[in-house]
Parts: C-alpha cells; sequence; structure tokens
C-alpha cells in the first residue's frame, strides 16, 4: 500500500473509466486511432506523441468505454501483434447493430473473420481483424434463452459437425 497520504478529493477510478480497460499495442498506433473512428465510431479523447513521433500513450472511447493505445517499441520490449504473430486477446463489442458495424469495419479496411451470424446463446456475432492485428467480436443481442437454452444449442451445434 502507498503511504503517500491520498487525497479524498480525487476518484481512486476517474469518471469514464470501467475496472478494466484494453490496452492495446500497435505497430502505428495513432493510424490504429484514425482507423477505430471510421470502423468503430470511436472518439479520440487524447493523445501524447513522444519525442521519436511514436505515440507514447492514446486514448479513444468506444460507447461507453475507454480503449488506451501505445505504439510497439522494441527498445521497450512492448510488441503488438504482429511482431508476436497474433494475439490470443479478443475484443468484445456489444452494439446496437453487429450486422452494420461488421460492415462499417470491412469498408474501413478490417479483415472479416466470421461472418454474422445468429449465435445459440441468442446474439448476433461476428468477428474482424483490425490492420494491426486485433481480433474483435461485435455482436447485438436479440434473444433472452435460459442457460439450458443456450447448453442445448450449443450441443445442437457440436452435433451437425
Amino acid at each position: 500500500m502507498n503511504s503517500a497520504k491520498q487525497n479524498t478529493d480525487v476518484k481512486p477510478v476517474p469518471e469514464g473509466m470501467h475496472t478494466v480497460t484494453p490496452h492495446l499495442v500497435c505497430d502505428g498506433a495513432a493510424d490504429a486511432m484514425a482507423f477505430y473512428e471510421k470502423a468503430f465510431g470511436a472518439v479520440e479523447q487524447m493523445r501524447m506523441p513522444g519525442p521519436n513521433g511514436r505515440l507514447m500513450h492514446g486514448c479513444i472511447k468506444i460507447g461507453d468505454s475507454q480503449v488506451m493505445l501505445v505504439d510497439a517499441n522494441s527498445d521497450c520490449g512492448i510488441q503488438g501483434p504482429k511482431e508476436l504473430s497474433g494475439s490470443p486477446v479478443t475484443l468484445h463489442l456489444q452494439v446496437e447493430d453487429a450486422d452494420a458495424l461488421i460492415e462499417q469495419a470491412v469498408a474501413a479496411g478490417a479483415t472479416l473473420k466470421m461472418p454474422v451470424t445468429d449465435m445459440f446463446w441468442g446474439d448476433r456475432y461476428g468477428q474482424v481483424e483490425d490492420p494491426f492485428g486485433h481480433c474483435w467480436a461485435i455482436a447485438t443481442h436479440v434473444r433472452d434463452l435460459s442457460l439450458e437454452e443456450i447448453q442445448e444449442g450449443m450441443q445442437a451445434m457440436f452435433s451437425q459437425g
């Protein structure tokens, strides 16, 4: 625990931040910010370019969530998906219209990885990969289902193949 006296006027979790916030490493983070504006309607919150022109820190807002960005920098051991041959992480966007957002993201330069489909858990769901190597799952909830109905749907899906 920090021994410094905490200012009780300062919120420990700043306004607009959530408990978990993705912090993406991109080869070309400033370009990624511009792409996310076109693809997902992101709104730039701030950027801090470093003396070498690399983005030291950036922040965008997609819907009600913040996403932080930084440029890949091998000198500091910061590697993005392209340097690592991909990422095991998928970012999930829950939106009003998955079909429209997937279409918008592909038009902005994303690669379609999974077309939007009605899924057994009650969402219309698809996936794209952005030009910086990050995978985005995009979903719209269309049906409320019980856990039992979801399990039955999953079993039916896997028994077809």
